[in-house]
Formats: C-alpha cells, sequence, structure tokens
C-alpha cells in the first residue's frame, strides 16, 4: 500500500503537469482541480499587467498604451510592459484561473453578471514602484523622473481591498490564496544611479522595507508565498548599452550591475531564512530570478532564443536601444519574431522570456525550496 508521502507526492507531481499542460491556454479549463483559487500578486512592471498606463512613470517608458506592445498574445497594447504575456499571466494560466485584473481596473472591468472580476484574485503590482517610501527620493532630490508608488502603496491597495471582504472571505483569502510577490527593488537603484546615495544604503533601506512588507503580510495570515528576487539587471539591454565597454562579466554583461543585484538577493535570502524560522505554518518559496535569467544567457538555444543582448522593440545602435526613443515612440520598431529574443524594449523582458521564467520558477530548480514543496503542503492542507 502506498504511504501517504508517495500519495502527496504523486498528487504534487499530478498538479505540476496540470500547470504545464495548462499554461498556454487562453482561459481555463472547466471542472479541473486548481491547486489554488485566488492569487494576489504586488511588485513593479515585470508583474503589472495594467495598473499603469501610458504617460506615467519614467518618461523614457511612457509608450504602453501604444503598439507595438501585446502584438504577440493579445494583438493590443493592454498596458503590460512587453509584447504579450507576463510570467504573472503564465502563473495564472498554469494554475487554470483567468488573467489577475490590476486593481486599479476592478472598478471599471464588470464581469457579464455586473460583480467585479476579482473572483480569482488581484494583481496590485505596478510599474516603476520602488521598495523605498517617495518621501526618500524627494528629499534627495531625485523625484523628477519616477513613480510616485512603492510597495506601501501596494500594501495599501490591498488592505483598502481587504476592507470590502466580509471575515470568512478574508480567512479564506490568506489560507487558501497564492501571494506571488515579484520582482521589486530594482527601480530604488535605478533611480540613485549617478547621484551621491550609496547602492549600500539602497540595498539596507530596501531590504529593511521589504521585509517590513513581507512580515506585515505573513501576520495577516499568509501561508503560501513566493518572493522574486532581482533579476541578473547587468544584462539588461538599457544597462549594456550605459555602462562601459570594460565593465562586463563572463557573460558579457555589465559586472557592476550584476555584482549589486547579487549582492541584494544575498540579503534578502538571509532576511527570507529568518523569516521562515519567525513564521514555520507559512511556506515561503525564493525564486532565483538572478541564475534562472543567467542560465538563459549561458545557453539561449535551449530555450529558442538567439538575440542575448538586443531589445526587439526599439531603435539605434548596437542594442536597438535609446533612452528617448523607446518602444512605442514614432521612431522605435519591432523585430518581426519577440520569441528569438529575451529582451523586448531595453528594460522589459519578451513573453517568451517570461514564459522562460515560469517554467524555470514552477517547474524547474530555481527555487529554493521548489515550488513543488509548496504545491505539497496545500495539497496536504486541503
Amino acid at each position: 500500500m502506498p504511504s501517504s508521502i508517495s500519495l502527496l507526492l504523486t498528487a504534487a507531481v499530478s498538479v505540476v503537469i496540470l500547470l504545464f499542460s495548462t499554461v498556454s491556454s487562453a482561459a481555463p479549463v472547466p471542472n479541473v482541480h486548481r491547486p489554488f483559487n485566488k492569487i494576489y500578486a504586488f511588485g513593479d512592471s515585470f508583474t503589472d499587467t495594467g495598473n499603469s498606463r501610458s504617460g506615467e512613470g519614467p518618461a523614457g517608458f511612457g509608450h504602453l498604451s501604444s503598439p507595438p506592445y501585446g502584438m504577440t498574445y493579445f494583438g493590443r497594447p493592454t498596458n503590460r510592459y512587453t509584447d504579450g504575456r507576463l510570467t504573472i499571466d503564465f502563473v495564472a494560466q498554469s494554475m487554470n484561473l483567468p488573467f489577475l485584473p490590476p486593481y486599479l481596473g476592478l472598478r471599471s472591468t464588470k464581469g457579464s453578471n455586473g460583480t467585479a472580476t476579482d473572483a480569482h484574485g488581484v494583481n496590485f503590482a505596478v510599474s516603476g514602484a520602488t521598495v523605498i517610501k517617495y518621501a526618500f527620493f524627494v528629499k534627495n532630490n531625485l523625484s523628477l523622473d519616477m513613480t510616485p508608488q512603492s510597495i506601501e502603496t501596494e500594501l495599501g491597495w490591498f488592505e483598502k481591498y481587504l476592507e470590502t471582504l466580509g471575515t470568512d472571505q478574508k480567512v479564506s483569502l490568506f489560507q487558501d490564496s497564492l501571494f506571488w510577490i515579484g520582482e521589486i527593488g530594482v527601480n530604488d537603484y535605478a533611480y540613485t544611479l549617478g547621484s551621491t546615495v550609496s547602492s549600500d544604503t539602497i540595498r539596507q533601506l530596501s531590504i529593511s522595507t521589504f521585509t517590513r512588507f513581507l512580515e506585515t503580510l505573513l501576520n495577516k495570515g499568509v501561508k503560501y508565498m513566493l518572493v522574486q528576487g532581482h533579476p541578473a539587471t547587468g544584462c539588461l539591454t538599457l544597462a549594456m548599452s550605459l555602462a562601459a565597454e570594460d565593465d562586463r562579466d563572463s557573460l558579457g554583461c555589465v559586472k557592476s550591475a550584476n555584482n549589486q543585484s547579487y549582492i541584494h538577493n544575498l540579503a534578502l535570502q538571509s532576511k527570507l531564512k529568518q523569516l521562515r524560522i519567525k513564521y514555520p505554518t507559512a511556506t515561503i518559496v525564493y525564486a532565483d530570478y538572478w541564475n534562472a535569467y543567467r542560465a538563459v544567457i549561458q545557453n539561449p538555444g535551449k530555450y529558442g532564443i538567439t538575440e542575448k543582448f538586443k531589445a526587439c522593440c526599439g531603435t539605434g545602435e548596437p542594442y536597438n536601444f535609446q533612452v528617448f526613443q523607446t518602444c512605442g515612440t514614432a521612431a522605435a520598431t519591432a523585430c518581426k519574431d519577440p520569441s528569438q529574443y529575451i529582451n523586448w524594449d531595453g528594460v522589459h523582458l519578451t513573453e517568451a522570456m517570461y514564459k522562460v521564467m515560469a517554467d524555470m520558477f514552477l517547474g524547474g530548480t530555481f527555487t529554493r525550496p521548489r515550488f513543488s514543496n509548496l504545491l505539497i503542503k496545500k495539497l496536504n492542507s486541503l
């Protein structure tokens, strides 16, 4: 007779198979078990499914409501900073859930029966968001070209959303939902580039603020959480185009930027280790964006990628990128096949790369503990 552990493992494997059998489907499959009924997402432009609009945020990237954004999957701009779907979209589809509605669009996005479309979760991520409060950047005269929202803003939106729910709904939300904390904090470093504010200061403030944010969620009763680290920012087209040519690592990326992200991630992982001890009933998964991204850079052909550093959408040489003629402006054009590119517009990734990241996080070896362990714990709670 099989043990309960082996049965759980079998069930978890079955769920993982479900994840990837439905990850590319356009709509939820009826009468299929969902490991989670809701997902709540936080983060910045790598996760934002529509809380931003053109004209908001940094001037160089204020055209996301214009073509060719959205050209690959939706066939139109959807206020996502990519040609199609983001990692969070693939996560939702893998869970047999619809795409998460952006929080700011909830009131204007109604279902056919007149009810809000938040039945399976909400996305609070907003493009350009920082971890550190906006007031810090104002104090240091760094707020001229930045988004005023921070992770505190997103938490405030979430708490306002909770006020609309009943007690039983709140209990179910925290115990049965997946909280997806997308990458956030890269903007904090970017906004202070060239200033007198040191990267050490940013890292310390960012990590402490972010830890408080996570603790706030955990204190509310969150049981299942995935936290993304920073990607290999030195491999982004923007970094490649701005850094000195002698600032390169073994992968050909910007060494100083990658080192900065690496050190930040080490500090983050240390805090997550402490949180796991403090909150033993919660499952906290770290998604290793840095190494996942580097794995694609090291062997792009394995993932169908032919262009590692050039932006698909933009203009100019050598990286098809110029800060004030970015994707969506009249001067920019898109490549014929975004699926062969890692980078979409100089900073953000293509749908193809976001799917690779989703595959690596959900079913690969780039999460600690493995995401399948989280699924096993969720199944064991049923």
